[in-house]
């Protein structure tokens, strides 16, 4: 049974930084790419980061040199680090276990989600 625990998140002011984590349990950690999704109240959830297992990286062009995501494969953990924060980075932040490239793009696997973690940045 996959389980995935985020942590992290908070009130923060703006240009401030936080860092997110997800522990993840349940499948072969190293072979999967993550990801690292958001929803902002009423909108759909959107894609912020992707870290292959390869360690290759997507990241959205909203977040780009700010957002950094990493991951330590002893630790079954995955990171991201937010810095610069803006208030528009409110949102529900969700990771994400299995995240597969197809010629559309990237699909997160339906059953594989965190619970997510409110990151709220205002002064």
């Amino acid at each position: 049974q996959v389980q995935l625990v985020e942590s992290g998140g908070g009130l923060v002011q703006p240009g401030g930084s936080l860092r997110l984590s997800c522990v993840v349990s349940g499948i072969p950690f190293s072979d999967h790419a993550l990801g690292w999704y958001r929803q902002a109240p009423g909108k759909e959830r959107e894609l912020v980061a992707i870290i292959r297992n390869n360690g290759g990286l997507v990241y959205v062009d909203s977040v780009k040199g700010r957002f950094t995501i990493s991951r330590d494969n002893a630790k079954n953990t995955v990171y991201l680090q937010m810095d610069s924060l803006k208030s528009e980075d409110t949102a529900v932040y969700y990771c994400n276990a299995d995240v597969t490239f197809w010629s559309q793009g990237p699909i997160p696997r339906d059953d594989y989600w965190g619970q997510g973690t409110q990151v709220t940045v205002s002064s």
